[in-house]
């Protein structure tokens, strides 16, 4: 798959997915688990819902 996530939007993904992930530890939740989406996506560089929309946050290089 095509890369389309660019660095702040990586940024922005892996502090959504440590919020997710701290709250899920305080409440002792499995809810915390869903802080590896965001974190995949990050780590990947590339987000499945932006291919279906066809949006991409990657800078493009000439």
């Amino acid at each position: 798959m095509e890369k389309n996530v660019g660095k702040i939007d990586k940024v922005i993904r892996i502090l959504i997915a440590l919020v997710i992930a701290g709250v899920g530890i305080y409440y002792q939740s499995w809810w915390g688990l869903l802080a590896i989406v965001p974190l995949a996506t990050a780590l990947t560089g590339t987000c499945g819902l932006y291919s279906l929309f066809g949006i991409s946050t990657c800078s493009t290089k000439k």
